[in-house]
């Protein structure tokens, strides 16, 4: 007998994301690369800048999809508070959770390092918020970076900017950590660098096992010398507060 849809649907449902991700990887479904007017698709924590028309279509767009969803949710939407919840969460997501895939990196300036520093330079405490792109749930914590500068420095606000470019979109923390470590690579050639991000996921806490809500994640990135160097490493773990 063939499986009705209606079979196959709550057949997914029983499966836990593990048993669901195997039925995926088995079943090879292909998906389109291109939107229907053949602009290119792109990884959930990848970046193409948008200009300001091309998001105000994307909102509206959204809005049309999200009102289609209260339906579907069987939500009356002459509630006063969810009337106009289609358009709040269509430019949330656009302008707010998603803004690091639509706009350009931040114009970051590098200084001469003047004074040969050659110690730790450490900021920590920078507020990660971001979105865990298997279930769309919030991610939120802190970062902290550690650089032993070659020849060039930057302003510690400048980490500030870079990892809110690289969290404001679609996310699994691990590539987080990596994509940062990458551009500041890439921008300084440090000697050494390291990036902490400690964070919890509302993914793990609102659903599935329902962790209690302190649970946290930490995830590290060692590049240069904080790879090799264990006393080096063990330095900045302690300065970070990671011993």
């Amino acid at each position: 007998m063939s499986t009705t849809p209606t079979n196959r649907r709550i057949a997914l449902l029983d499966l836990d994301d593990a048993e669901l991700e195997h039925h995926l990887m088995k079943t090879g479904g292909l998906y389109p690369s291109v939107d229907s007017k053949g602009r290119p698709l792109f990884d959930a924590n990848g970046s193409i800048p948008l200009s300001d028309e091309e998001r105000q279509e994307m909102i509206s767009r959204l809005e049309q999809k999200f009102s289609e969803i209260f339906e579907v949710l069987r939500i009356d939407r002459n509630d006063p508070n969810s009337t106009d919840s289609p358009f709040r969460l269509a430019r949330m997501w656009v302008t707010e959770l998603f803004d690091g895939r639509y706009s350009p990196a931040p114009k970051i300036t590098v200084f001469p390092n003047r004074q040969n520093v050659d110690e730790l330079v450490i900021s920590k405490g920078i507020k990660v918020m971001s979105v865990c792109s298997h279930h769309w749930q919030p991610i939120n914590g802190t970062c902290a970076i550690g650089y032993v500068p070659r020849e060039k420095v930057i302003g510690l606000s400048k980490f500030t900017r870079i990892v809110e470019w690289f969290s404001r979109r679609g996310q699994i923390q691990e590539e987080l950590g990596e994509q940062i470590a990458d551009f500041l690579i890439e921008i300084l050639d440090p000697i050494a660098l390291g990036v902490v991000i400690s964070s919890r996921h509302y993914c793990m806490i609102a659903r599935g096992v329902e962790a209690h809500d302190s649970s946290t994640m930490v995830t590290s990135v060692m590049r240069g010398e904080l790879a090799t160097n264990k006393v080096l490493r063990a330095e900045f773990l302690g300065l970070i507060g990671q011993q």
